[in-house]
């Protein structure tokens, strides 16, 4: 994923890019909190029923990835592929759990969810209606 013109990934690659997607939304502040680290990582352990360790390794994986993949296409691309709409939902939610995990919305992680969303093929009111979900 961090080629030029990566490959499509393998569906067990999935939540890989996932992962990465949450990594990157959790930095784009410039704060990756604590509170959402552990976001992210009960969000993995849930979705993909993984233990608390191989949460946290699966995020480690996805912290390298993330810091070296150019842009955030090739992971909604991975997770668009693979993911039907109503799973992708569920995907905007997780994004939107992380987003507010920290208590508050950051300009710069909502210009992301404005990005990444639609690239997911999910539109503005299916994401706004997550957000309220998750809120």
């Amino acid at each position: 994923m961090t080629a030029p013109e990566p490959a499509p990934l393998a569906d067990s690659d999935a939540r890989l890019a996932l992962a990465a997607l949450l990594v990157r939304l959790a930095r784009a502040d410039g704060d990756y909190a604590t509170a959402e680290i552990a976001r992210i990582d009960r969000t993995l352990a849930h979705r993909y029923g993984l233990t608390d360790e191989a949460a946290q390794s699966l995020r480690a994986e996805a912290e390298t990835l993330e810091s070296e993949a150019p842009d955030t296409v090739r992971f909604t691309r991975a997770i668009k592929d693979s993911v039907a709409y109503e799973d992708r939902l569920a995907v905007v939610e997780a994004l939107w759990g992380v987003v507010l995990a920290d208590g508050r919305r950051d300009e710069d992680e909502n210009a992301l969810m404005r990005m990444v969303a639609p690239m997911l093929g999910v539109n503005d009111r299916d994401s706004n209606m997550a957000r309220k979900r998750v809120e």
